[in-house]
């Protein structure tokens, strides 16, 4: 029986990240980094720093009967933009417009009809935060933390 539709909604929008158009030269990673980044560019999808937690969740049931049930969560993502200058307008800049084309493969489109249930994992999924902070440290780094919040039926 299905008790989630986490993990095939995370897998949904790596797919979904990693064809994006917009984000051709920008490293998708699943989860947390690993050692030896050498991307500019990165997409981290169930990691955000400093937090533990990939994907909250929560259910109850949709209706009286318990046959199926109601799930919203929430997948943790992070984006960071760095090079060895001091521009932190353009880093700023950066980690913005990956943003918008994350939203962008979020949204549907006559091409991409399907892209807000993330290849059918939920009923729809959207941006709904964001936190963004830089750094000068070797050149600037500017990062944003980001959730994508998912309603599905199990």
């Amino acid at each position: 029986m299905l008790t989630s539709r986490v993990p095939a909604a995370v897998d949904g929008l790596l797919t979904a990240l990693r064809a994006a158009p917009g984000l051709d030269g920008v490293a998708v990673v699943d989860g947390p980094p690993s050692v030896n980044l050498t991307a500019r560019k990165y997409v981290f999808v169930g990691w955000q720093p400093g937090g533990d937690i990939a994907v909250s969740l929560a259910q109850t049931f949709n209706s009286a009967g318990a046959r199926t049930r109601d799930e919203t969560f929430q997948i943790a993502g992070y984006i960071e933009a760095r090079t060895g200058d001091k521009d932190m307008q353009a880093r700023r800049r950066e980690v913005f417009a990956i943003l918008g084309e994350i939203e962008t493969a979020l949204r549907a489109t006559n091409d991409v009809p399907d892209a807000p249930t993330l290849g059918g994992a939920v009923l729809w999924a959207h941006l709904t935060a964001g936190d963004l902070s830089q750094a000068q440290a070797e050149g600037s780094v500017a990062g944003l933390a980001f959730t994508v919040t998912c309603q599905a039926r199990i």
